[in-house]
């Protein structure tokens, strides 16, 4: 069965909690589809993933990229795999299938009562089919495991 870790943001958004998440998928070896709510949430983490500062290089494409294959970093609005990533990345509810990962790591605004309400569901639906189960939270020094 897929780990399934529920990431409730609740002192940052998701363009500073994802990179240094990322960043410590790739010091594990592992390939990463990141599956993005919209048009415009893929263009913004696109944007901060190039600059971001720690880690200072997560490389990544998306589907129009040349060979978005060879990536270690897939951003995508789809739940499609090209590249074989073994950690999946849902970012605010987005639809993503949890089966055939590895890791998922379901990120949400805890700010949002409709994206908390989402998250429960999702939760129920893992736990359901036999996933393991983590729930973390954003604490004054990081990730709290709850």
């Amino acid at each position: 069965m897929t780990e399934v870790g529920f990431y409730h943001l609740t002192r940052s958004d998701i363009t500073a909690a994802l990179p240094p998440l990322l960043g410590r998928s790739l010091q594990a070896n592992a390939r990463a589809l990141v599956v993005c709510p919209d048009a415009d949430s893929l263009k913004a983490l696109d944007k901060v993933l190039w600059l971001s500062q720690k880690p200072d290089w997560l490389p990544h494409g998306t589907p129009t990229s040349a060979h978005p294959q060879w990536q270690p970093i897939l951003l995508t609005l789809e739940d499609h795999n090209p590249e074989g990533a073994n950690f999946l990345f849902r970012i605010g509810g987005a639809a993503a299938g949890i089966a055939a990962y590895e890791r998922v790591f379901d990120l949400f605004n805890g700010n949002s009562e409709a994206e908390v309400a989402a998250a429960r569901t999702r939760w129920r639906e893992a736990k359901a089919a036999g996933h393991s189960l983590t729930y973390w939270q954003q604490g004054e020094t990081g990730w709290e495991k709850i």
